[in-house]
């Protein structure tokens, strides 16, 4: 089989991680083979060795690459100033609603897949979902006690939106689906309208 061709301003690497992203939200990771990912990526599978040691790897290599880029953004976010609660809510979710549109792999392999992940990496992602949930359930709090945000409890609200947005998978699949520009538009008004503290 012919070796691996890197596109433009892509490693080997990167190639196999983003084919891997694909087999994994389509067959689930468990029932994804290191053959499998060979022959979706057009080499022999001793080859993948060469540029990867392990399934596991990819796998980890993709959930913290999501994890990574979320948590930036939400430190981002948190520190603007000019900000308020429910724009800065807002901000955090677009961020998550890009990535399930324009990221939809590797997205959702890290809302879905994260589960396989081995020990160290498993406790660690944990951790930093935990941690992630709680940041965001603190810009609710911020915005309850500044009248901003209705009296509700924020955790739960953090759960609602994030699961809604897990699914647009279904977006994904739908065969009568709006532009993605619109159904961004919805969501947020569907998910951060309710939330606003009405005098």
């Amino acid at each position: 089989m012919p070796p691996i061709k890197a596109k433009r301003n892509g490693t080997k690497k990167e190639i196999i991680i983003s084919k891997a992203a694909k087999l994994f939200r389509d067959k689930g990771f468990a029932a994804t083979s290191m053959r499998d990912l060979a022959e979706n990526v057009g080499v022999e599978a001793a080859s993948l060795y060469n540029h990867i040691q392990s399934k596991a790897e990819i796998l980890q290599e993709i959930c913290f690459k999501v994890a990574n880029l979320l948590t930036t953004h939400l430190e981002k976010v948190k520190a603007d100033n000019q900000l308020n609660a429910i724009g800065k809510i807002q901000a955090i979710l677009k961020m998550h609603i890009d990535q399930m549109l324009k990221n939809r792999d590797e997205a959702h392999v890290a809302d879905r897949e994260w589960r396989h992940l081995t020990e160290p990496y498993l406790s660690n992602f944990k951790a930093q979902r935990k941690a992630y949930r709680q940041w965001l359930a603190h810009i609710i709090e911020d915005g309850i006690q500044n009248k901003e945000i209705k009296p509700i409890d924020a955790s739960t609200a953090v759960i609602i939106m994030l699961h809604a947005i897990s699914c647009i998978e279904s977006w994904h699949r739908s065969e009568q689906k709006i532009p993605e520009d619109q159904l961004e538009k919805n969501m947020i008004i569907i998910l951060v309208e309710g939330l606003k503290y009405n005098d």
